[in-house]
This record gives structure tokens, C-alpha cells and sequence, in this order.
């Protein structure tokens, strides 16, 4: 929530304004994002006149301490959630950084372009706090992202498919 939602308002900050409009996801129980978010986007209105956004919750994949089990449950019922709002969207470019709530929208995606939709570009960024390991995100879409980029050289090392960029963010 708070500590993601930071970070990629940082690298946001660092695009043009072709990159617009802008769909920001986030989960159902963050209660910190759409005001940071907002906040963000109304900084930014006063250099890119025609700046356009657009937010959605989904609901969130896995809470933090949640045994894996129902883990699965909660898993799933935010894919089939973000199934009809990815197939509206249809990104081009998906830019995520760690809250497992993005898992959900990049598996859509990907089964997007699977069915021949639309295939959406999957750039993950590693949270700077992910020194040595990845998050449970990173592991996940490690495999499935076009771009993967981490913040720390030791994370390079330990997975050569990685992009190290140095520190970001």
C-alpha cells in the first residue's frame, strides 16, 4: 500500500506525458493509495494539461500473514475479478512493483495476449527494500514479465534474467 504506492508514484514521475491515460490498480482494503494517487496526478495536471487516470480497486490476493491455503481461495477470486477490468483496459504497458496485488492484473493480461486479444508489455520493478530476495510478487512474475529490474546487484547475480538499473527509486 503505502511503501509500493510511493514507490512507483516515483518512477511515474519520470514519464511522459505519452503515457497517458494512466490506470492505477490497487486492492480493495488499501486505504492510503487513491490519495497519494490523486495527490500525484493533480501535480502532474499542472505540467501535462491533458493528463488522464483512472482508478480501480480489485480485491486483494493474499493479505499479509495469510496462510497459503486460503491464500489460493482469495488468489482466484481476484483473477476472475480482474479478468473483465483488464479486458476493458487492454494496457499496453503494465508497470508494477511488489503488492500481490498486481499478480492478479498481470496473469489477466498475460491470458490476454495467450487468447490474442491484446498483449500488454509486463515491466516489474523489485521493491529497493528487496536486497537479497525477491518478493512473493517477484518470484511469481520473474518467469511471465518482459522486464524484470531489480535495485540491487546481489539480485542480479542470483537471477541473470534480471535487469539492474541501480537504484531507482
Amino acid at each position: 500500500a503505502g511503501g509500493h504506492t510511493t514507490e512507483i508514484l516515483r518512477l511515474l514521475s519520470c514519464l511522459s506525458e505519452s503515457y497517458s491515460p494512466r490506470h492505477y490498480i490497487f486492492a480493495d482494503s488499501d486505504k492510503m493509495s487513491e490519495a497519494k494517487i490523486r495527490s500525484f496526478e493533480q501535480k502532474r495536471a499542472e505540467t501535462f494539461s491533458n493528463s488522464q487516470f483512472t482508478l480501480d480497486r480489485i480485491p486483494r490476493s493474499r493479505e499479509v500473514r495469510q496462510s497459503w491455503t486460503s491464500s489460493v481461495v482469495t488468489s482466484l477470486y481476484s483473477i476472475l475479478y480482474s479478468l473483465p477490468l483488464t479486458y476493458r483496459l487492454k494496457p499496453d504497458l503494465i508497470l508494477c512493483n511488489g503488492p500481490g496485488t498486481c499478480v492478479p492484473v498481470c496473469i489477466c493480461a498475460l491470458l490476454l495476449g495467450l487468447l490474442g486479444i491484446k498483449r500488454a508489455i509486463i515491466v516489474y520493478v523489485e521493491s529497493i527494500c528487496r536486497v537479497e530476495t525477491l518478493s512473493l510478487s517477484g518470484k511469481i512474475l520473474y518467469y511471465f514479465s518482459d522486464y524484470f529490474i531489480v535495485q540491487w546487484p546481489d539480485l542480479k547475480e542470483k537471477y541473470p534474467k534480471s535487469v539492474y538499473l541501480g537504484r531507482i527509486v
